[in-house]
């Protein structure tokens, strides 16, 4: 019997989405403020052995967040958010683009839909990716699925050990 969490990743290249729908053994309130604090953000969105920096967040309708994902050698790899849609504690919409450090963004990006539920003790995440480029997905989704798999991995690590768990 395997101790793994819920944890399913689906792309559908013909709708350019890709869907992660994973479990988290932490109450829902816990788990959105993983999701939607930089302080906490910062400590598990990049796949070791990259750290996450927040520039600046701004979690609100209209607000952004611009962020890097810098390598062990100070290579930055900065991404520009835009929250679009915000329900509190059960779901938000963003746009993200890949940009260059002066916030200048990358012409496709991608929309990302999270809804947030709670079942049997565990909160359950269910995100729908949508890309504008065929291209830009087929580009990145190697590198995208290895590093999501182990950034939701540093995420289950980051819950065991926050207060309130």
């Amino acid at each position: 019997m395997s101790n793994q969490p819920l944890f399913d990743f689906t792309v559908d290249k013909l709708s350019k989405t890709v869907t992660i729908i994973r479990a988290f053994d932490a109450p829902l309130s816990i788990v959105w403020d993983a999701f939607t604090k930089a302080e906490l953000l910062d400590q598990w969105l990049a796949p070791k052995p990259l750290k996450c920096k927040t520039k600046y967040m701004d979690f609100r309708v209209g607000g952004k967040r611009f962020y890097a994902m810098v390598s062990p050698e100070g290579q930055e790899y900065w991404s520009l958010q835009e929250y679009t849609s915000i329900t509190p504690k059960t779901h938000f919409k963003m746009y993200n683009a890949f940009a260059d450090k002066d916030e200048n963004p990358e012409l496709t990006g991608s929309e990302w839909d999270h809804t947030f539920s709670e079942h049997n003790g565990k909160t359950i995440v269910n995100i729908t990716i949508y890309n504008e480029s065929l291209e830009r997905l087929e580009r990145i989704l190697d590198g995208f699925t290895q590093g999501m798999k182990m950034s939701l991995q540093n995420l289950d690590e980051l819950l065991a050990n926050l207060p309130g768990k």
